[in-house]
């Protein structure tokens, strides 16, 4: 396990190093790192690129342009190939607050409209979205947001 987590750790630092200029938004690799460096139980990260993100959304107009999944053992696994939001999370980073407004609005409004595998909690710090899986206990949860505004620390209110 000691290795997994240095291998994850290595991929997450290459990532976060091409962060850029003052006034960028942070990696989403980045943003895991900080995560997991709080103290929550991630145990695997997915940094995407736009020819492997399974929503095919990185990089296209309006959508975000950076995104990691996460998995946390505390909530369910669908044991299946690659990590989806409801075994742990997601972070997605976009180019503008606008953006990241309108896609939290958007995947919240899917959340309530009742249908239980769409349920999660979701966390917005300026440019980041975070999305946490349904499943975990709103303490659980909570413990993301409070780990975000860290983890995000570059991004405004």
């Amino acid at each position: 396990m000691r290795a997994g987590a240095a291998g994850v750790a290595a991929v997450v630092l290459l990532a976060a190093a091409g962060c850029g200029a003052s006034g960028a938004p942070p990696s989403a690799a980045s943003v895991a790192l900080g995560l997991k460096g709080a103290g929550l139980p991630i145990r695997q990260v997915a940094v995407y690129n736009e020819d492997n993100d399974p929503n095919k959304l990185l990089g296209r107009p309006g959508q975000y342009i950076g995104k990691a999944n996460f998995r946390d053992p505390r909530a369910e696994s669908d044991h299946a190939k690659g990590i989806d939001i409801s075994e742990g999370g997601a972070i997605e980073v976009f180019a503008s607050e606008d953006e990241a407004k309108k896609r939290a609005d958007f995947v919240e409004a899917i959340g309530k409209s009742g249908i239980g595998p769409l349920a999660e909690y979701d966390y917005r710090r300026g440019r980041v979205l975070l999305r946490v899986a349904g499943d975990l206990t709103p303490r659980q949860a909570r413990q993301y947001k409070r780990a975000l505004t860290k983890a995000a620390s570059s991004e405004p209110d």
